[in-house]
């Protein structure tokens, strides 16, 4: 059985992007492209309503680009209980509300059952620092958060 996976918003935005000038972002750029290349159908693919918003704002030309890249992907919808779990992140401060959307994506991810949430948000997602609490938070709410990673973490062996 396949391990399901949440491709967050920077996934696609990553892969649709120009090619950066940053040397971090663009070795990020390159990282994604491999994992989409070469790992991603080792894994079902799941992305959200909120991701199909973020995905389609900004530049008409990136966002077809980065539309048409998560075209044919499960949407998972954000309801009552996924907002539930999101107010919990904000309300313990473990993501600030200004990064609602944040919360959200864990929320969807952790309600939905997948096994890991993809991406480069290591601010408010895959963090180190409050990846453990996360945990633990929403383990006392009865769920199981799913692995936080980036696609360097899912290149497999």
């Amino acid at each position: 059985m396949r391990e399901k996976v949440y491709l967050e918003t920077t996934i696609a935005s990553y892969l649709a992007a120009r090619p950066s000038r940053d040397v971090v972002v663009s070795a990020h750029q390159e990282l994604t492209y491999e994992w989409w290349e070469t790992q991603r159908e080792r894994f079902d693919l799941f992305v959200s309503d909120l991701v199909l918003q973020e995905a389609s704002r900004g530049d008409a030309s990136a966002a077809a680009r980065r539309t048409e890249l998560l075209k044919g992907i499960p949407v998972l919808q954000a309801g009552d209980e996924e907002n539930q779990i999101a107010g919990r992140l904000i309300r313990t401060g473990l993501i600030p509300r200004r990064a609602t959307a944040d919360a959200l994506h864990v929320a969807i991810a952790t309600a939905h059952g997948l096994e890991l949430l993809l991406t480069w948000n290591c601010r408010h997602i895959a963090n180190a620092e409050i990846s453990k609490r996360m945990e633990t938070l929403l383990g006392e709410l009865g769920y199981r958060m799913p692995t936080l990673c980036t696609p360097e973490q899912l290149m497999g062996s």
